[in-house]
């Protein structure tokens, strides 16, 4: 809210002949932002902003983003030392509830999240009559908006929002997978109170009544950092998206599902799944690395160098090192060092950043160009991968709408927009045209 921020000095408009005196206000480190909140309202002008790059929707928070920096903060905590020292469920708990939580509390979030892990009997049999081979990601959007059809509670609010939360954070987990067994045609394993969070998602993935699968302490590690990585970060596409459905007074698990579904599209979480593919193209010998340095360069190729360049950072994104490291670690440590997807996004990077024009245009790895290898030799496959975005990013969804619940400023998401069609035409009947 703008109680919240501190007022500066006013900036002066200049219409034709009228000024408008326009408030300027400053969050906790020292971003800027112009009021136009009455703009038409005083001119009957509007703001032209494609894609909403230099519109501020709200104030918040939970994260902060500096894009020129590379600085990335959850609740004031940098990423880097969430990384090195936080599981997952902590920094879900950090986001959705504003602290991180203790001993007796993360075991209490821990005890509950297993509590409420299990899917309702007749949910299950949802998954039976989606076709086998369905995207993985449909299924995750329908089924997470089917649960409030079973947990109609919410609605009416008789229900704690913490129990809400907690059932969602870890039924996802249950969905998601789920969905990847239905699209195996493999049995559907439940999830076991003696697991913590990522270890019931890998035994749910891979365990089965023909395999001794055993969890890798490394890999629970690993797939720990990058849910992390994942958790939020600030008004993405699929969290603004979340939050426009929360303006309209819908349910939690109506806002989350349109996350999922916003999250799908290729240009956003689907971006990982495009990196392997891009590598896998190269190793078959369809391209080779220099080329697709060389076209991305071009504007009038098709050809893009996925995983590169991002909408806010323009230096390297602090998730990508962190990803990167893990990534190399993990790989050596499944003695998958030698991979080479793994040496041709190297090769690629290593072009990228002594290339004069990524340098002057800013394009360095993002979160997306080292996740995917890691999740691949985890076993896990492509359709997953935005997936497994989604149950990172779950906590950071839930924290946003928790938050516009709570702000009094927030209205029904409503833009405006610079009509370009035709003036009032006469009618003709249809025997006439």
């Amino acid at each position: 809210m703008k109680t919240d921020m501190k007022k500066l000095e006013s900036a002066e408009l200049k219409i034709g002949k009228k000024i408008l005196n326009l408030d300027v206000y400053e969050g906790a480190l020292e971003e800027r932002c112009i009021d136009i909140s009455k703009l038409r309202q005083e001119t009957g002008y509007i703001t032209y902003d494609p894609g909403f790059g230099n519109t501020g929707i709200a104030s918040s928070d939970i994260t902060f983003v500096d894009g020129e920096k590379g600085i990335l903060l959850h609740r004031g905590y940098q990423i880097e030392d969430l990384a090195a020292n936080c599981t997952f469920i902590e920094v879900a708990y950090l986001l959705i509830f504003g602290k991180l939580p203790n001993q007796e509390e993360r075991l209490a979030f821990s005890a509950s999240l297993n509590a409420n892990s299990m899917l309702h009997e007749d949910m299950r049999q949802f998954f039976s009559n989606y076709p086998e081979h369905s995207h993985p990601m449909a299924v995750l959007s329908a089924m997470v908006v089917s649960l409030s059809t079973f947990y109609p509670e919410i609605e009416d609010e008789s229900e704690s929002i913490h129990l809400t939360v907690t059932r969602l954070l870890s039924k996802m987990r249950t969905i998601a997978a789920f969905s990847y067994k239905k699209s195996i045609g493999e049995p559907v394993r439940q999830p076991s109170w003696k697991y913590r969070y990522c270890e019931n998602f890998l035994s749910m993935m891979f365990k089965s009544p023909v395999n001794n699968y055993q969890i890798d302490p490394i890999v629970e590690r690993a797939l720990n950092l990058f849910l992390v990585l994942h958790a939020d970060h600030e008004q993405n596409c699929s969290t603004t998206v979340a939050r426009a459905v929360c303006s309209s007074g819908a349910n939690l698990y109506a806002s989350i599902a349109s996350g999922v579904c916003a999250l799908w599209g290729p240009l956003h979480g689907g971006a990982n799944q495009g990196v392997i593919e891009m590598l896998e193209k190269i190793l078959a010998g369809g391209i080779k690395p220099s080329d697709i340095i060389e076209a991305a360069k071009r504007k009038d190729s098709k050809l893009r160098l996925m995983g590169f360049g991002h909408r806010v950072y323009k230096t390297y994104d602090p998730r990508a090192k962190l990803a990167k490291q893990s990534c190399v670690d993990l790989l050596n440590h499944l003695g998958m060092q030698d991979d080479p997807l793994l040496d041709i996004a190297m090769e690629l990077e290593q072009r990228a950043l002594t290339d004069d024009y990524f340098i002057e245009k800013h394009l360095y790895p993002n979160v997306d160009f080292y996740t995917g290898i890691a999740y691949r030799a985890m076993g896990i496959p492509k359709n997953m991968f935005t997936v497994m975005f989604a149950i990172g990013r779950l906590p950071g969804w839930i924290a946003h709408w928790l938050e516009m619940k709570a702000d009094r400023e927030q209205r029904i998401v409503r833009p405006r927009q610079i009509y370009v069609g035709k003036n009032v035409l006469p009618f003709v009947k249809i025997e006439n045209r």
